[in-house]
């Protein structure tokens, strides 16, 4: 019952804020940026929140379709610059690593994989990068599907344990999550999976 409310209100919620980024869309069509951008801001609080990769996505399009450079879109451009630090579990275990006083061992994939992140996660790249105890760096140059497994493969062998967000199902390119928990298995290495009961992955 208890679960059966918390999915009403997650589509309630999902669907009023898809609403709100529709009338943000109109309002700026409308001359009213601010406005709208205020609205988006809200309804992208809600994605936040709830997780929600439709809410998050419809906001990014309508920021997109705003001139690149205007004041109207500040408040709004931070709180995307915030959703990109709080995107990826690797992130969110990365900033609870730290805020819990433990280390963090950072391995980069490649030479140009900041190159390849999106421009507005670089400074949280950049600050867990500082905050790190040891940076391990991989020889290889492009940050390719490749590098990246090559990342994952070496965090598992200097690994006591993989904590997995998946939800089960096969990697959707190679060194997906799926590819990583196999590669820890087949090394006899503890793997918990951590998935919330009822979610789907968009």
């Amino acid at each position: 019952m208890a679960l059966a409310r918390c999915r009403a209100r997650y589509q309630a919620a999902t669907l009023a804020a898809l609403g709100d980024v529709g009338h943000a869309r109109a309002l700026a069509d409308a001359g009213h940026v601010a406005e709208g951008c205020a609205l988006a801001a809200d309804a992208l609080t809600i994605g936040r929140r709830y997780g929600s990769e439709r809410i998050t996505g419809r906001v990014r399009e309508f920021r997109a379709s705003l001139p690149h450079y205007t004041s109207d879109a500040a408040d709004l451009d931070d709180e995307l610059t915030a959703l990109y630090a709080a995107d990826g579990a690797d992130t969110l275990f990365a900033r609870a690593v730290l805020d819990a006083g433990g280390e963090l061992v950072v391995i980069v994939p490649a030479e140009q994989y900041r190159d390849g992140l999106p421009a507005e996660h670089h400074p949280t790249y950049d600050a867990l990068f500082n905050h790190a105890a040891d940076v391990i760096r991989l020889d290889h140059t492009a940050s390719t599907s490749n590098a990246h497994m090559a990342a994952s493969v070496r965090m598992i062998d200097e690994a006591d344990e993989l904590l997995a967000v998946w939800d089960g199902q096969p990697a959707r390119g190679y060194g997906g999550t799926a590819d990583v928990v196999n590669a820890a298995r087949e090394r006899a290495l503890p793997v918990t999976v951590i998935w919330p009961n009822g979610a789907t992955r968009d």
